[in-house]
């Protein structure tokens, strides 16, 4: 008996993927004995790619079940069957994965329609299933869409198994789920781990750290870790013990708590915390007329800089970007390259005339300073509060005169307004220029924190 499937998904990173259709055709090797078909609300967004390719969108899955109203009837419906699919190795990972995250260890006989085909119909230019199905004349209707992808495979196994007189090819393929997937010990670490933003650590029996990390969904990045087949993941799974794991709510507090517990812990399996390289900075100097100009140098540890990039490319980008933001001068920050007295921006009235001497120093040199502030914690004190670890709590971190000092959580019914208020309930933590560039990073990127300035 085999179990005819075609699965849509929402895209996005491995083994991060949702369901949003699923189509099975029960089959006996002669006809279609039962079918389960339906929308699946992955509760993550689409992405945009794969709603043009499918025509599946965010609206029509609102009202469709959930994987876990669907699951009892796709455990009937495949119940001594094996798993078939075009390209079954995809279909089957994603749904195993769907029922891993329910905590049911659902596990096939799998069949690739592709690789049959490659061995059976070895003169065909081309495997996929819409360019294969038209080379042998199957109907085909709602393609990119589970039903009908679905049942062109149906269509698809029909022949195949009849090219297969001897049924040696078809045994020989069939494949069982062994070394694949995750052994019953690693199973049981990974139930009790919840799909929170933290960090988690993998000991040894001994009790030793042997790996530590960071994630948005701790749960999924040491599932990865004990299903990978890469050769630091093996080891990690021989050797894993026990999994530990600290919620944080703020993705900022994980990077830096995973910076100093690395450099803290030396686990085995992390590599060295490398030092943040960014070889070239911005620098704010006045020019013989007053006026601060913004200059891409190689990074001077002697001087402060004001942000710093891993390549030239990145800083020209940013400075460009920075001029237009912050309406200065391409003239004075030199990256102009009118051979007039004045910027071209000028001439579009997007400079005020500083390259002219037509705006006073002094006011230009003030929204020069609200970005070095709004970009540099240099002798700067405030507090970066985030998301904490539940509903009613937020997190803060803490620089004070440019030195990060620690972070708190706290409830929302305090206000935390204060440096004296926040040390009373800091956990402190290790200044250096490792976490600094996390700070800088991650103020470039979150654009919508909250920062309380002191």
């Amino acid at each position: 008996m085999y179990a005819i499937l075609d699965i849509e998904t929402t895209g996005g990173q491995y083994n991060e993927e949702g369901i949003t259709e699923i189509a099975i055709y029960k089959f006996d090797g002669h006809e279609i004995v039962d079918q389960f078909i339906s929308l699946v609300n992955p509760e993550k967004p689409i992405q945009p790619f794969v709603v043009k390719l499918t025509g599946i969108n965010n609206a029509m899955l609102r009202s469709a079940p959930k994987f876990y109203e669907v699951a009892k009837r796709i455990i009937e419906i495949t119940e001594g069957c094996i798993i078939v699919a075009h390209n079954a190795q995809f279909d089957y990972r994603v749904l195993r994965t769907e029922f891993r995250n329910l905590g049911y260890n659902f596990e096939k006989q799998t069949l690739c329609t592709v690789e049959l085909s490659q061995k059976l119909l070895p003169e065909q230019k081309s495997h996929s299933l819409g360019k294969l199905v038209r080379a042998l004349g199957i109907p085909m209707s709602d393609r990119h869409r589970a039903t009908g992808d679905a049942m062109a495979t149906v269509q698809l196994f029909k022949l195949l198994l009849a090219k297969d007189t001897e049924k040696e090819i078809l045994t020989s393929l069939i494949k069982t789920e062994q070394k694949k997937g995750i052994s019953p010990k690693l199973l049981d670490l990974v139930d009790g781990i919840p799909s929170v933003t933290g960090l988690y650590y993998i000991y040894n029996e001994k009790g030793d750290i042997i790996y530590l990390g960071k994630s948005k969904n701790i749960k999924k990045r040491v599932n990865q870790h004990f299903t990978s087949v890469a050769r630091k993941s093996k080891k990690i799974q021989r050797e894993a013990f026990s999994v530990q794991y600290e919620e944080t709510g703020s993705e900022l507090i994980a990077l830096l708590k995973e910076c100093q517990e690395i450099k803290v812990n030396k686990p085995v399996y992390n590599r060295a915390l490398k030092k943040t390289v960014f070889p070239w900075s911005l620098y704010a100097e006045k020019d013989s007329h007053g006026y601060l100009c913004l200059k891409i140098q190689k990074t001077d540890n002697r001087k402060k800089e004001v942000v710093s990039f891993p390549g030239i490319v990145e800083a020209r980008t940013a400075l460009f970007a920075i001029v237009e933001k912050y309406n200065l001068c391409q003239k004075i920050n030199e990256i102009s390259s009118s051979e007039k007295e004045h910027c071209f921006p000028y001439e579009l009235s997007n400079c005020n005339g500083a390259c002219l001497g037509h705006e006073t120093p002094e006011t230009y040199n003030q929204r020069v300073l609200e970005f070095i502030n709004n970009n540099s914690f240099h002798n700067q004190s405030m507090i970066i509060i985030d998301r904490g670890r539940a509903v009613d709590e937020r997190s803060a971190v803490l620089i004070e005169n440019g030195v990060y000092k620690g972070y708190a959580f706290y409830n929302l019914n305090y206000q935390i307004t204060n440096i004296n208020i926040l040390k009373n309930i800091l956990t402190p933590m290790d200044n250096n220029k490792d976490v600094k560039k996390i700070i800088q990073d991650y103020l470039r990127k979150k654009k919508g924190l909250k920062i309380v300035r002191l």
